[in-house]
Order: C-alpha cells, then sequence, then structure tokens
C-alpha cells in the first residue's frame, strides 16, 4: 500500500475515556452506540483485529476504515476495505481514510486513527516564460 501520511493515532483518547467509563463517569450506552450502518460496515468491509472488546470483552474488535476526499465523487463517506484502499491509493487524488474499532456484540465504537493516502498533488512550478521583472 502506498505510504500514509499525516497519521494521527486517538490511543490515548482511547484510554482516557475507557478510564471514564469504568470509573463510572460515562455510561456504558454513550460509548455503545454504534449505528446500523457502522455495524453493517463491520460486516462487509471491516478487517479482524486481534484486540478484545474493552467493553463486553467477547469478541475481537473489527476494524472500518473509512473514506473522505473531494475527488472520491459518490465513494466519499463509505467504508472501504483493505483491497479497496490500495486500489484508490494508486488512482485517486489526496483522500482522508479514518478507521472505527468496532464490537458487533456489544456496539462499542471508537475512532483508533486517521491518514490521508493517494497520489500527492504535484505542485506546479512557474516557468521562467511566466515571469515579469521589475523592468516590464
Amino acid at each position: 500500500m502506498r505510504i500514509q501520511r499525516q497519521v494521527v493515532d486517538y490511543a490515548l483518547r482511547r484510554k482516557s475515556l475507557l478510564a471514564d467509563v469504568y470509573a463510572g463517569r460515562v455510561d456504558v450506552a454513550e460509548v455503545c452506540d454504534a449505528n446500523p450502518y457502522l455495524l453493517r460496515a463491520a460486516k462487509f468491509h471491516g478487517r479482524g483485529s486481534e484486540v478484545t472488546c474493552p467493553i463486553c470483552r467477547k469478541e475481537q474488535l473489527t476494524l472500518v476504515s473509512w473514506v473522505y476526499g473531494d475527488g472520491l465523487g459518490p465513494i466519499a463517506g463509505s467504508a472501504r476495505s483493505p483491497e479497496e484502499l490500495v486500489r484508490l491509493a494508486e488512482s485517486r487524488e489526496e483522500f482522508s481514510v479514518h478507521v472505527v474499532e468496532v464490537c458487533r456484540t456489544c456496539s462499542w465504537n471508537h475512532l483508533v486513527q486517521s491518514y490521508v493516502l493517494g497520489k500527492t498533488p504535484q505542485r506546479r512550478s512557474r516557468s521562467r516564460v511566466n515571469r515579469r521583472t521589475a523592468a516590464e
């Protein structure tokens, strides 16, 4: 796969949220609120992880990658499999990917990571012909 750029890891936010849940400051219902579309995307587009759900501890979490970007057209805002991400990265301009972990048993979900993929837009250099001098 092409190199991921501008990677943001949300592990500290996840750890803080889970500490609040375990301490009783945040209700479990507030964090186990995955909508049906996310759960369906996990089933069809997700990839398994080795991390067990931190809430129900009944199953491994599923990672779902969502793509966003102006150059994606109608597929922007949809879930994509790892294979589809590779194809998109090779054929499209820059777009962002948001990876969400989801438990299909208790509906826990959390943003894990975001990054940029795709072809880097090339900067146009001004040619010598288009430049003006102070004498012009």
